[in-house]
């Protein structure tokens, strides 16, 4: 039966004062469960604060918006990083990760965090789970007070009260005063990649710019096990027909502009033809070609690829197989001229992945 690729929007999980959280279900759109990816985004308004916690899952998250601080608790690490971000700044986070997120209390905006990433390990196939420190439903609200006093070296009744004293659960609006450590610039060596600042993989002039996140320019990638990309098409601009070559599954979320995409399977049958606008998020099954136009708003878009070091195959423009392939080859495949050959092979010599409107 055919999976439906409609793109979607997220749902409100939970939230108050201090911001929400938003996630996307398997239920609404299919490929996740499919594809085990999990995706969900943080909204955070002034002086809110995600409290510490730890994911089923690895992740990519991207900061759509804002600015504020991210605290990193590796694995066997003895002290956290506190790394200052911004809009643009992609982080992996691998398993066991423990993170809190704090947008300033003076910020005029909200930060905005998206989260993309493997949920083949985790407890729902589709689905982010993550466990709480503290809080109401923090992970030391189901021990008993004797398991709490004897691990933390408290007593029972002062166990008890620390665990009760924060009745909220997972995001808080800090109050006057509360200070949380400044960044630390070191820190954000090897976390963090500011993707609108970074070196360009492709810069097509009217075309399309994309950056890529690898193992090179962010270690933390293999350990996630995820590559991922940002891309920014031009108005009016098609990026060309494409499929991942590597098994691999791509998840698009629109971060800002709108255009059309279409994603054609086997047998040359069209799965999907939708206008996509931002916030909406898609996901192109293994091996399917994607190609998307660009309104005169152009469009911006973050992908996740679920292999460290992705491949694509294009299929148009100066890198595509076509020019690779004999001109025999090519007339016995099209069952055309020779002349006619020559001109499909005579066009775009000097394009690649993006091509501007005429």
């Amino acid at each position: 039966m055919a999976v439906d690729l409609t793109p979607r929007q997220p749902t409100k999980a939970y939230g108050g004062e201090g911001g929400a959280y938003y996630e996307w279900s398997p239920a609404e759109l299919p490929m996740l469960g499919v594809a085990s990816i999990g995706a969900a985004k943080l909204s955070l308004a002034a002086g809110g604060m995600s409290l510490p916690s730890y994911s089923d899952s690895a992740k990519v998250a991207y900061v759509l918006q804002g600015k504020g601080t991210c605290g990193i608790v590796l694995p066997e690490a003895t002290k956290e990083k506190v790394v200052a971000v911004k809009e643009g700044d992609a982080l992996a986070l691998p398993f066991g990760v423990l993170t809190w997120w704090h947008n300033t209390p003076a910020s005029a905006t909200e930060l905005v965090v998206l989260f993309l990433g493997d949920t083949s390990k985790g407890h729902k196939p589709g689905q982010f789970t993550n466990f709480q420190l503290t809080g109401s439903d923090g992970i030391f609200t189901g021990f008993s007070t004797e398991f709490v006093g004897r691990a933390w070296d408290l007593k029972e009744d002062v166990a008890a009260k620390l665990v009760s004293t924060q009745p909220a659960s997972g995001i808080v609006k800090l109050t006057s005063g509360q200070k949380l450590p400044e960044p630390i610039p070191e820190d954000r060596k090897d976390m963090a990649l500011n993707c609108l600042e970074a070196k360009l993989d492709v810069d097509i002039p009217n075309g399309g710019r994309v950056v890529v996140l690898n193992t090179a320019n962010l270690p933390l990638v293999k350990e996630v096990g995820l590559g991922a990309d940002l891309v920014r098409i031009d108005a009016h601009s098609m990026c060309s027909p494409g499929f991942s070559c590597d098994s691999a599954y791509q998840v698009t979320y629109i971060v800002r502009g709108s255009g059309r995409v279409q994603v054609v399977g086997p047998d040359g049958k069209r799965v999907l033809e939708t206008r996509i606008e931002g916030g909406g998020l898609f996901i192109v099954p293994r091996f399917h070609v994607v190609s998307k136009i660009a309104d005169a708003s152009g469009m911006e878009w973050f992908s996740i690829i679920t292999t460290p070091n992705p491949i694509f195959s294009h299929l148009a423009g100066k890198t595509s197989v076509w020019k690779a392939i004999s001109p025999e080859v090519l007339e016995a495949a099209f069952n055309t001229t020779p002349e006619m050959e020559k001109l499909f092979r005579s066009k775009r010599l000097d394009s690649e992945i993006f091509f501007a409107p005429n």
